[in-house]
């Protein structure tokens, strides 16, 4: 299993995008939402679930895109499963560490 991960370092931000790497580039869209996952916002590089989860533990914001991405977040602890936001029925979930 495969993701693509992007990471941003913005003054004291540690930003972490990442995405299912079979929804990289693509668009969703359901009444007013639109959740586009592009490629130069989540990178072009893959990555392994285990440097997934350590970027993840370096984040202070992350944004997940896909199941896979979403439940990773939710299995360790980043990502409350009830606020977890479905366009056409794809997961996306962001979180801030304060």
């Amino acid at each position: 299993m495969k993701f693509y991960m992007k990471i941003y370092r913005v003054e004291r931000e540690v930003i972490v995008a990442v995405c299912d790497e079979e929804l990289h580039g693509r668009i969703f869209e359901e009444d007013e939402v639109r959740l586009e996952i592009s490629k130069d916002f989540y990178g072009n590089e893959l990555f392994s679930e285990l440097e997934i989860v350590s970027a993840l533990r370096g984040a202070t914001i992350a944004n997940l895109s896909g199941e896979k991405a979403v439940a990773i977040g939710i299995r360790e602890g980043f990502i409350d499963r009830n606020i977890v936001l479905k366009v056409s029925g794809i997961s996306h979930a962001q979180y801030a560490r304060l």
